[in-house]
């Protein structure tokens, strides 16, 4: 059991590291190669190899939809069309800032899928949890606008690129979401058909974006050049924080491995300080706003389910003594 969790953590750990860590190298990559071809190539390259395992895993039955299709390619155009293609566009044109602003971004996907939830599920949640988003979201607005909101939202070719960024992460969130309509089905199973099938409808745009000149399909001296950051985005953000994260997660509960979310945006400041981007003490600050936001909702809930179970077994006792 304490293996299994261990185990659970260190993929957790790793997944988290590896997403803090793929905007500093995709930012650097970026200078070579535009982000659609960047992403066309990073998640080609791991549907070949999720579609190896999984037949190796399981079979060529496991490829089949069982009725699933449109599901499927909806969740998966979620994730590998909208979150992979609008996040590293929308990096790439807010430039040096992006780096931070798309991490911030990423670590929010807890708090965001707590409003989805009550915007479409109707479930409130409570009142402490909402209080725990709305300093989520002041710490990313620190950490997004430096402090100066006003110059931010004064500056129009900062606000189009920060909403692509927002889009994106929701696009994750639904598709993290979607995995519940999937009971039964394996981690590997469900990655690799929403990845194949998304990455089919971000090849498609992308075909389309070169068609109408707004990229140009890169060289075998580009593609050389950014092997390196394609070779790491592949592995550690690709392939092992895909899986490795839904089996972590699976292993610890949804609850404690939203935990290690909060190493995202610790990594990518970590990373951009040692390659010499100024921090500020606003992005300091922020990012110390939604770390304690996550972590005292964690608390919350952990407390909540704590007296829940108590308060269940006093009630089972006092039935049988009944």
């Amino acid at each position: 059991m304490k293996n299994n969790i261990f185990l659970g953590a260190f993929l957790c750990f790793i997944a988290s590291v590896s997403w803090g860590a793929m905007f500093p190298v995709a930012h650097h990559a970026f200078t070579y190669m535009d982000p659609f071809y960047f992403t066309i190539f990073r998640y080609g390259a791991v549907t070949i190899i999720l579609v190896i395992l999984l037949l190796w895993k399981e079979g060529i039955k496991a490829f089949r939809m069982e009725g699933k299709g449109t599901l499927l390619w909806f969740f998966g155009t979620m994730a590998f069309t909208v979150y992979n293609l609008l996040i590293f566009w929308g990096e790439d044109l807010l430039g040096e800032p992006g780096v931070m602003v798309a991490s911030i971004m990423e670590s929010l996907m807890p708090m965001i899928s707590i409003v989805i939830v009550w915007l479409f599920y109707k479930r409130r949640p409570y009142t402490f949890t909402l209080f725990c988003v709305f300093v989520s979201f002041v710490g990313a607005i620190l950490v997004i606008t430096k402090g100066d909101i006003g110059s931010f939202l004064s500056a129009t070719n900062n606000i189009v690129p920060s909403i692509l960024i927002l889009i994106a992460v929701i696009g994750w969130v639904v598709y993290t979401m979607g995995g519940d309509k999937f009971r039964g089905w394996s981690v590997l199973r469900y990655s690799t058909l929403t990845c194949l099938l998304g990455t089919i409808s971000a090849a498609f745009i992308v075909a389309i974006a070169t068609m109408i000149g707004y990229v140009s399909a890169p060289t075998l001296d580009t593609i050389q050049t950014v092997s390196p950051h394609l070779l790491f985005m592949i592995i550690f953000p690709g392939v092992i924080a895909l899986v490795g994260w839904n089996v972590g997660v699976s292993i610890l509960s949804p609850l404690n491995g939203l935990l290690f979310i909060n190493f995202v945006p610790v990594t990518t400041l970590v990373i951009s300080s040692v390659q010499g981007t100024p921090i500020t003490s606003y992005e300091i600050i922020g990012v110390s706003f939604i770390i304690l936001s996550l972590l005292a909702n964690n608390i919350f809930i952990r407390f909540l389910q704590k007296r829940k179970l108590r308060h269940s077994v006093k009630q089972s006792l006092q039935e049988s003594t009944s």
